[in-house]
């Protein structure tokens, strides 16, 4: 069982009152102080403090706010997968980035979850940092994630090679071209994603590598949802600069046009990063299977 007293923290924190939490909690307010000055003893800190009208976290306060949160999610995690135990039925909960969002592998775990019915899977996304981090407390059971795995205490499976290619509209003049040049790309209207993201990263590290810099483009929007670039950039509105694993969706070759850029390399490996022991292998083969014979046709 959580402790009540982190409910009531989280609580505060969440109403920016002891008042307004209380209500929440349908306890009194004595009750909802008496909470954080227990939480406060126990652990040597003060959790929060008054500024500008506001009820703000102390550094303190927001480290014990971050574990507080943890347990209480992972405490919901577990009541679930022993519900699911009880039930008979497999349940995994798979962290994605909001770059795989876009991607196959969407497709490849409702493809999974459609062929087995006694399997649930549920999908978070989230940055790749926050991603590591839900994976160490075991909040998630595995991650899409791409770029170097950073410790080697993570197990990992190769997934895919990926890269980064210029998007545009097929009706768009350079769709014509097997390749695309810096300098043609620098006449053209760009969406990029958010400063950010790992694709816009890898772009500017690419530019950098070479002596240029992303500030001799021109950068007309900035968006991170995936999807609806890649809607802006079919009608024409402007190229982009996107993961070629995510143009691979339902009418993407009808509508759009992908081409390397000339000089710049941007490869990296998207890999399946779990903590040993959490989750079956015969269940991660089965999403490689199906991702690779997605993305062969």
């Amino acid at each position: 069982m959580v402790d009540p007293k982190l409910l009531t923290l989280i609580e505060v924190e969440k109403r920016n009152g002891y008042t307004a939490a209380a209500e929440a909690l349908s306890l009194t307010q004595p009750a909802v102080s008496q909470h954080i000055r227990q939480l406060e003893k126990e652990n040597g800190i003060t959790i929060f403090h008054r500024a500008g009208g506001q009820l703000k976290p102390t550094p303190e306060g927001e480290i014990l706010l971050s574990y507080a949160k943890r347990i209480v999610s992972l405490y919901r995690e577990l009541a679930s997968k022993l519900k699911d135990q009880a039930k008979g039925r497999s349940s995994y909960i798979v962290g994605i980035t909001h770059t795989a969002e876009a991607n196959l592998i969407a497709e490849v775990l409702a493809s999974y979850a459609a062929d087995h019915p006694g399997t649930k899977i549920k999908i978070k996304s989230d940055d790749i940092r926050n991603l590591y981090e839900k994976l160490s407390s075991f909040e998630i059971d595995l991650a899409i994630v791409d770029g170097p795995v950073p410790s080697r205490k993570y197990s990992s499976i190769l997934l895919d090679t990926d890269s980064l290619v210029a998007v545009m509209s097929k009706r768009n003049p350079l769709a014509a071209k097997s390749v695309i040049t810096i300098d043609e790309l620098r006449k053209e209207r760009l969406i990029l994603r958010s400063k950010q993201s790992e694709t816009r990263t890898l772009f500017q590290a690419a530019l950098s590598a070479i002596g240029r810099s992303i500030d001799e483009f021109n950068v007309v929007l900035e968006i991170d949802n995936i999807m609806t670039i890649k809607e802006l950039v079919s009608k024409g509105e402007a190229i982009s600069v996107l993961p070629k694993s995510a143009c691979h969706s339902y009418g993407d070759k009808e509508m759009l046009s992908l081409h390397p850029i000339e000089n710049l390399n941007m490869s990296r490996e998207v890999s399946i990063v779990y903590m040993s022991q959490s989750v079956d292998r015969p269940f991660l083969d089965a999403l490689v299977a199906s991702y690779r014979e997605k993305i062969a046709r």
